[in-house]
């Protein structure tokens, strides 16, 4: 067990470079199994999640290594068609092996797939979605077995516009049969990335990053070399560390027209905000509320961010309200912020947020990732020393987290206990 030691109050400084998008990489690693040429992803990041579906390819009997930053995947001897229930259960994306599995083998078995507990979250959009392209699937015992020939185009209406669902889709349908038409699409970066990926491989996906995705079937996919997008959410991470403990940071390797509902609430606080190519300047000394956060699907405010702009709008002046729309258990982080003296009641989806002048330190645990990501930057903005404990949450979608906050000028440590 390892934890955060920090001593808040210190001003932010300085520089941070970005990692490539956890939420892109993911899906990626699991396209890498439609081809048995080799996959290279630049600047992958080692966070636990892509390790855990590193050990996913390897129990598919792909052929993994890091050079680097640097992730070879050879998926040609890959036989197995079986998702282990123990990883599975471990991360969320295990299930966009399922769309890449059917359309490898014709076949696949996964366990219900994990990760944090920040509502249901359900597939049955997946599911649907992979019926409409033939997929035969029965689900039992926590199993769920799929099994086609070759998958069919279909026209395929989202209920409601989901990512995984939308990325799955995609990953099934590009070695299918005919065309295949993703209504109600989601619009995220990260699948415009996935489709750029499969492009590169051969694939005939147009239409990402809009509402209505058109996959054309191909024979065969070739190997590929890809660097992932960077990651808006620990961009707007750290942007929002620096607005919590004033002073200036230059964030690197980020995509700023990515990040417009995130940058306009900064704005709104008083924030000082510039932004050239992949570069984000901002600085930051009086905090005023940002009346009203709501989360909605990209390219409203994003979800992953709701967390540390709430722990953000504790220390601005005036009253902020938080309404979470897409998961129904993402306010986890409250009770710890209100143990550092955050004013916050919740009712429902909805946190009303009287700002204080100042957080004080306190112990408090990580419930999930993005709930984790902000209570450590809670204890770098507050008075006193704090402690952030169940850090694997944290460590599923941060590299180097408290390398790069000390890079800044912040005090903080890891210690094992």
């Amino acid at each position: 067990m390892e934890k955060f030691i920090v001593k808040g109050g210190r001003p932010l400084c300085g520089e941070v470079e970005i990692q490539s998008a956890k939420n892109a990489v993911l899906p990626l690693l699991a396209a890498s199994v439609l081809t048995d040429e080799k996959i290279i992803i630049h600047k992958c990041p080692r966070i636990a999640d892509v390790l855990n579906m590193v050990q996913i390819l390897g129990e598919l009997g792909c052929k993994t290594q890091f050079d680097g930053d640097d992730l070879t995947i050879d998926s040609s001897d890959a036989a197995n068609h079986e998702i282990p229930s123990a990883l599975a259960k471990e991360l969320r994306s295990s299930v966009f092996m399922l769309g890449s599995v059917i359309a490898r083998f014709g076949r696949a078995r996964i366990a219900y797939p994990g990760g944090c507990d920040i509502g249901l979250r359900p597939i049955d959009l997946h599911l649907s979605g992979l019926r409409r392209l033939g997929v035969k699937i029965e689900e039992e015992g926590g199993y769920i077995d799929c099994t086609v020939e070759k998958t069919q185009g279909a026209d395929i209406l989202l209920d409601c516009p989901s990512v995984g669902a939308t990325e799955n889709i995609i990953l099934a349908a590009v070695k299918g049969k005919g065309r295949t038409v993703i209504r109600n699409a989601a619009k995220e970066p990260e699948i415009a990335d996935l489709q750029n990926f499969l492009n590169r491989m051969g694939a005939k996906v147009a239409g990402a990053g809009t509402a209505v995705v058109v996959v054309d079937g191909v024979q065969k996919l070739h190997g590929a070399e890809y660097t992932p997008i960077p990651d808006r959410i620990e961009t707007g991470t750290f942007l929002i560390a620096a607005a919590m403990c004033g002073g200036e940071l230059l964030v690197k390797n980020a995509v700023p027209e990515n990040l417009a509902a995130l940058l306009h609430k900064l704005r709104e606080i008083s924030c000082k905000i510039r932004s050239e190519n992949d570069k984000i300047y901002i600085s930051s000394c009086k905090r005023l509320s940002p009346k009203l956060i709501e989360t909605s699907p990209y390219p409203g405010f994003p979800t992953d961010l709701q967390a540390p702009m709430t722990a953000l709008a504790c220390i601005c002046e005036g009253s902020t309200v938080v309404v979470e729309n897409l998961f129904e258990t993402r306010f986890k982080h409250i009770p710890e912020l209100i143990r550092m003296g955050a004013d916050i009641t919740v009712r429902g989806r909805s946190a009303f947020i009287r700002g204080v002048p100042a957080l004080k330190g306190a112990d408090v645990f990580a419930g999930d990732l993005r709930g984790g990501a902000a209570l450590t930057l809670a204890a770098v903005a507050a008075e006193g020393e704090s402690t952030v404990s169940d850090l694997f949450h944290i460590d599923r979608g941060y590299t180097e987290f408290e390398h790069k906050l000390r890079g800044a000028g912040a005090d903080i440590r890891r210690i094992r206990v």
